[in-house]
């Protein structure tokens, strides 16, 4: 089990104290565990990577297993407690970043068994609190999330409180001290120790839209990852309307402004901007987008808590920014086939990506992304899903395939 904060200790000891009262004052009420719920969520994957400087391809064919827990709440009080493990089905024909199978392209998937969440929440009619360790998703998860397409999840050793002292304000602070990384606990850096403080309000009392103001203070304690430590401050809007009957206008703007932050030895300023027009209309969606992550020349945006594998392509050739910035200007088309029989409820979607420096304007590369997904059943959801990346001048060609079949009880 990974290192424990004393803080998570004090404040996980001050509510499980606060439980038993709450409990007791709830006369003929379900047993705080007993009246709970449980579920299964089970995902195989088997993933192909062709890439270019390896005489080999890599094969990962893994089973996701998660077990989680909730109990009844009683007087605001509740637990949550999960728990995963990776299987690898078959031989381990590729680099997991810890199995030293350098001679294969990596994919991010280890063998692993996890103690993925375990929290103690309050909640009342206008604030959320959770004290424990805990999935942390942010907005559209540009700068904090879960990673959530891996098959080990990144989650934060956290404490967090939500506010909503009116129905459109939405206010939440979250104190970090340890995440969790997708890599697993064998993999040198699959915890980052951290003093990260984030900050995120929303406001959704517009007709048109949202507005999200946030900060994120990342402050990382590891020597060799000093360097991701950033101060980042800025603001999203995000909304849709209906044009004429039966075609919707979605669109998003986002700002923000990123600086070194305690022990970076880099003295940088950079900025990031994204952009976005979308339109809808009988099940099909076209959309086209613009994403700067800038550069001062040296030093580029970084975004390290992020769910990386969203944004900027499927191949995942951009985890990291290159430090001469990265621009991304991107269109896709998805449609979904109306109806549940048969085809019914397919969604199938093409993303087209352009890719290039900010500093210096060099192209990097190209990348198409396709995706057929299909709910079979209430229970069982399949996909499959490509990526074809083209490099010029950044990285190396390649090719992903993930044929993925999920279940949930």
């Amino acid at each position: 089990m990974r290192k424990t904060s004393p803080f998570f200790s004090v404040s996980a000891l001050a509510l499980m104290a606060a439980m038993p009262a709450a409990a007791q004052d709830a006369a003929d009420d379900t047993n705080f565990f007993t009246g709970g719920d449980a579920g299964l969520d089970l995902r195989y994957r088997l993933e192909l990577v062709d890439q270019e400087g390896f005489n080999r391809n890599a094969t990962a064919s893994t089973l996701l297993t998660k077990l989680w827990f909730k109990s009844k709440e009683v007087n605001g009080f509740s637990a949550y407690v999960e728990g995963t493990n990776v299987l690898v089905i078959g031989k381990e024909t590729y680099n997991n970043t810890v199995n030293g199978n350098i001679s294969r392209p990596v994919v991010a998937d280890p063998d692993v068994t996890e103690f993925n969440q375990g929290y103690i929440q309050y909640k009342n009619d206008s604030v959320t609190v959770k004290a424990g360790r805990q999935g942390i998703n942010l907005g559209n998860q540009r700068f904090v999330g879960t990673v959530g397409f891996r098959q080990n999840d990144q989650t934060y050793d956290a404490a967090a409180a939500i506010f909503t002292p009116f129905k459109d304000l939405t206010a939440v602070y979250g104190y970090v001290w340890n995440v969790n990384r997708i890599f697993g606990n064998d993999h040198p850096f699959g915890d980052l120790d951290t003093n990260t403080q984030v900050i995120n309000v929303t406001y959704s009392g517009f007709e048109f839209g949202k507005l999200t103001a946030y900060a994120y203070l990342i402050d990382l304690n590891d020597a060799p990852v000093f360097g991701l430590s950033s101060s980042t401050v800025g603001a999203r809007f995000v909304g849709s309307s209906a044009v004429s009957e039966g075609v919707k206008l979605g669109y998003e703007i986002e700002y923000a402004s990123q600086s070194d932050y305690k022990d970076n030895p880099n003295d940088f300023n950079a900025d990031y901007w994204a952009a976005s027009l979308s339109a809808s209309t009988s099940g099909l969606t076209g959309q086209i987008g613009y994403e700067l992550l800038g550069s001062d020349g040296g030093v580029a945006f970084q975004t390290p808590l992020a769910t990386l594998h969203k944004f900027n392509g499927w191949a995942d050739k951009f985890l990291s920014t290159p430090g001469n910035g990265l621009e991304d200007m991107y269109a896709s088309v998805a449609y979904k086939v109306p109806g549940d029989a048969g085809l019914g409820g397919t969604l199938l979607k093409v993303i087209y990506h352009d890719f290039s420096s900010d500093a210096g304007n060099s192209s990097f590369g190209s990348e198409w992304d396709v995706l057929v997904s299909k709910k079979v059943s209430k229970h069982i959801t399949a996909s499959v899903k490509a990526a074809f990346y083209n490099a010029d001048g950044f990285a190396t060609d390649t090719d992903k395939i993930w044929f993925t079949l999920g279940a949930k009880f």
